[in-house]
């Protein structure tokens, strides 16, 4: 197992923002990582702080700094074995401009220890900005520190997300969200594009493509972004029809109609239909339709679920329904296609 250390970064003092002294970074991040937190997601957003910090290419803690903090200071191991050791002991919130929480695998993951609960809510109670990254916004949520705010998901964790926290309504058609206070991402890659995000507010829109290109990254994207989820068998790079097939594939068991679509992605039911058009050639309802049977052709050949249950996880009202529409699409029933083996 290997213990890496991060460079040591200066301490920010409480008062930051208007008081902030020349000789001070303009951006301090404190991260606390969860237990087998995602090392892809930590080491982006590190790395775009350690290359936007220095006007060289020294990874000098100048114009960002960065310190991993702890309760016990012990090593915390990642997903893939790898650990990381903490720099500093948890302390007051508000020497950072922002907390960082790095999240872990989904299934592995409870809540933080109440040390960590409290310092974050501490830090919400005196201001300081929350960022969860990938598995993170379910431990924010876990601490109550997520309610009423709008959140980013991965579309792959979508469904989990969903059936822990019944009533929230998670983002999984954008690379990150920002509401308010609170910061989230998908993880992965839209992690540095997250970083790249505060590095541009608070440090400059040079610094923060700097980052980037070192990376070989081609360009900070923005929030909206669509995350590069499964879109079945569609060719796009629109991002308004890419959201809505994002969307459309994490509601098949309950497909939203057209209109409620276009408004959960910001935008009207005529523009969404131009826009699909333009993209692909067909129409929202039409292109739901194919996906859902799509899916539905990949289960009854891949699979031993009943027709009738089939029906139900792909959006039609039952097996007949299936069958009327898979027929038209395929040119033969579920069943018999079944039997012919595929």
């Amino acid at each position: 197992m290997t213990i890496v250390s991060l460079p040591a970064s200066p301490r920010i003092p409480a008062s930051r923002g208007s008081r902030r002294l020349p000789d001070q970074p303009r951006l301090s991040v404190g991260f606390i990582l969860a237990r087998r937190f995602t090392l892809c997601a930590f080491a982006n957003f590190v790395d775009v702080l350690r290359l936007a910090a220095d006007e060289g290419d020294r990874s000098r803690p100048i114009l960002c700094n960065w310190t991993v903090l702890s309760e016990n200071m012990e090593p915390v191991t990642s997903s893939c074995g790898i650990s990381v050791h903490p720099k500093e002991r948890l302390g007051s919130p508000a020497r950072f401009d922002y907390i960082v929480v790095i999240g872990g695998l989904i299934e592995d993951e409870a809540t933080l220890p109440p040390a960590y609960h409290r310092f974050l809510h501490d830090a919400a109670a005196q201001g300081v900005p929350l960022v969860g990254v990938c598995g993170g916004a379910f431990l924010l949520h876990r601490a109550g520190l997520l309610r009423g705010y709008r959140c980013c998901v991965s579309w792959f964790h979508h469904p989990e997300f969903l059936e822990q926290f019944e009533g929230l309504d998670p983002v999984a058609d954008q690379i990150f969200v920002v509401d308010r206070d609170r910061l989230t991402c998908s993880g992965g890659a839209s992690s540095a594009h997250l970083a790249a995000y505060l590095v541009d507010k608070h440090v400059g829109r040079a610094q923060a493509s700097k980052s980037l290109h070192i990376m070989i990254i081609d360009e900070p994207l923005q929030a909206d972004k669509p995350q590069p989820g499964i879109t079945m068998n569609f060719k796009t790079r629109d991002p308004m029809v890419l959201r809505a097939l994002l969307m459309m594939q994490q509601n098949i068991e309950q497909p939203f109609t057209v209109t409620e679509i276009a408004r959960r992605i910001g935008h009207s039911k005529r523009q969404l239909e131009r826009h699909f058009q333009a993209a692909l050639g067909t129409s929202p309802q039409a292109a739901f339709l194919d996906m859902r049977l799509s899916l539905a052709h990949h289960l009854v050949t891949s699979g031993e679920r009943s027709i009738s249950q089939i029906a139900l996880e792909c959006g039609f009202c039952d097996s007949s329904h299936l069958g009327r529409m898979f027929r038209r699409r395929y040119g033969q029933t579920p069943q018999a296609l079944r039997q012919a083996g595929g």
